[in-house]
């Protein structure tokens, strides 16, 4: 299933610059070089396929786009398919509300990014993150309360969105945890979420360049929007940064990582055509 149609008004477009650059060439060159009458069809096949190849070129780029910048109220944006780890300056990592550290694939799974994090990229034992973030300067706000019901797992509770900077890394509180410890959020939760963690990035990211997943993909069960697509996902994201106070001064940017089994869900000759991205 291809995610561009064939006769997509972007891609004609597109198209039509390029004729349109290459038919003032030919212009000027005939002006000098004259064409033998014999061969002025075989020519003019030979170029109507060459149009051909171009607008096919044209239309399974589109499709296969796995990189855009934008420019988000004078904050520079790239989405791109890659891996977060390799990424420059600080790395968004999401987190359940109670930054367990724990990967036994009932609290974390060993495939999700928090897994990944916490089991192939700390340089130092679990313990010393545990006492990082138990030591953390937290705001009051941001510590809600203690479960003292909760048999697996850490007993406090953080507000969804706070953040907890650890080295290169932005450790975010993102998905509230059920009784049975299933991530669950709701649509006015995961706004809650980003509205809150751009706040902090804001405060913490030092003018450093931040890279974020596509918050919400694949993992968390968002109530009452079952079919919700990792593209709309994605422009949420987008939406809510245009709306929040964040904005990011040259040569600091926002990049947004999609893991690579993820990028034939979303459209990003969309998100690129329209305004700020939404």
């Amino acid at each position: 299933m291809t995610k561009v149609s064939f006769f997509d008004r972007r891609v004609i477009e597109s198209f039509l610059k390029i004729t349109s650059i290459i038919s003032a060439a030919l212009s000027l060159l005939v002006l000098f070089v004259d064409i033998p009458a014999a061969r002025k069809a075989t020519y003019g096949w030979i170029f109507i396929g060459a149009l051909a190849l171009i607008y096919l070129a044209i239309w399974i780029w589109s499709n296969n786009l796995n990189k855009i910048d934008i420019n988000i109220e004078g904050s520079e944006v790239t989405i791109k398919v890659g891996d977060i780890f390799s990424e420059p300056g600080l790395k968004a990592i999401a987190f359940n509300e109670y930054f367990d550290t724990v990967v036994d694939n009932k609290i974390i799974a060993e495939s999700s990014l928090n897994g990944i994090f916490v089991q192939k990229h700390l340089s130092e034992p679990l313990s010393e993150l545990d006492r990082h973030i138990d030591n953390y300067s937290f705001e009051a706000s941001e510590k809600l309360e203690i479960n003292s019901e909760r048999s697996l797992g850490k007993k406090l509770r953080y507000q969804i969105g706070t953040i907890c900077v650890y080295k290169e890394f932005l450790l975010a509180a993102f998905t509230k945890f059920d009784k049975d410890n299933k991530a669950v959020l709701t649509m006015p939760e995961y706004l809650e979420f980003l509205i809150n963690f751009w706040d902090k990035v804001n405060n913490v990211y030092a003018q450093q360049s931040v890279s974020t997943p596509v918050f919400g993909s694949g993992i968390t069960r968002i109530k009452g929007h079952k079919t919700i697509s990792d593209e709309d996902l994605l422009k949420i994201m987008l939406w809510t940064f245009r709306i929040s106070e964040m904005r990011f001064k040259y040569p600091a940017k926002l990049t947004i990582v999609i893991h690579k089994d993820k990028i034939d869900k979303i459209n990003l000759l969309d998100i690129k055509s329209a305004r700020n991205g939404v």
